[in-house]
């Protein structure tokens, strides 16, 4: 079976968190390894296990599927591959996400409209990205002050580290563009977790309640503007593209009549 979806960048900063699990599997892949095969040669054992899109038959949901057989069908290319990357990476705060979506599903059904839990769990596995930071980076990444918070808090970002979650973002950027934007988890990521990624997991999963996802508490940040991620952001003008970096939307109150 030969490959014909592009190879990541693995020295890009925003791939070095998967890197490690990613760059096997790839190369599995290379040596005529269907995904779910490589996916299982590379990983092991694994709750739940990766197997071949075709196991998914009926009309069973996917996350239904996922819960109720703890195995996720992968399809062949990048999307799925890196969905299986966040999945090795993150295993607890997924494994919590795909309960909380089977949770809905079993009680409200699968119809047209999903509801603001299961809004909000998509917009998490697809787009979302964890921040640990300074507070002051912080206040102005929730208030969309970009200037100062990629101008004169731009030191302070040696100190911070964003981690991609959602994979649909990962799949964004092996083709970078200026505005590929994350949805960032509104809550920071301790400091005392350090860099120790199963840490992050551990803590991710307690913030998953239903209660706070219905209220979609994320942040936008376009993921590009971060210092040391793209070669352009060290220019002051990259950041002046509005239509990128939106100011913060103020609410106009309605006069009576």
């Amino acid at each position: 079976m030969s490959v014909d979806w592009p190879a990541p960048d693995w020295s890009q900063p925003w791939n070095a968190p998967f890197s490690a699990t990613g760059l096997p599997v790839r190369r599995a892949c290379e040596r005529g390894l269907s995904l779910p095969q490589a996916l299982t040669d590379c990983l092991g054992a694994t709750d739940p296990r990766f197997v071949p899109q075709s196991e998914l038959l009926g009309d069973q949901a996917y996350e239904a599927f996922i819960f109720e057989h703890r195995c996720v069908p992968i399809r062949e290319g990048l999307h799925d591959f890196f969905n299986a990357l966040v999945w090795a990476r993150f295993p607890l705060s997924k494994r919590r996400l795909n309960a909380l979506q089977a949770a809905e599903i079993a009680h409200a059904g699968v119809g047209q409209v999903r509801g603001k839990v299961r809004d909000a769990i998509t917009v998490l596995d697809e787009n979302a990205a964890l921040l640990q930071a300074p507070d002051a980076l912080w206040r102005a990444l929730r208030e969309r002050e970009w200037s100062l918070l990629f101008g004169d808090l731009r030191p302070l970002w040696a100190q911070a580290r964003l981690v991609l979650f959602g994979h649909a973002l990962l799949e964004k950027l092996v083709n970078p563009y200026k505005s590929i934007t994350a949805h960032v988890v509104d809550v920071a990521v301790p400091p005392a977790l350090g860099e120790d990624l199963s840490a992050w997991d551990a803590w991710l999963v307690h913030e998953l309640q239903t209660e706070r996802l219905a209220g979609k508490p994320f942040v936008p940040l376009p993921v590009l503007g971060v210092p040391g991620w793209w070669p352009a952001n060290t220019d002051p003008d990259f950041y002046a593209d509005a239509g990128v970096f939106r100011p913060r939307r103020v609410a106009v109150p309605v006069s009576g009549s």
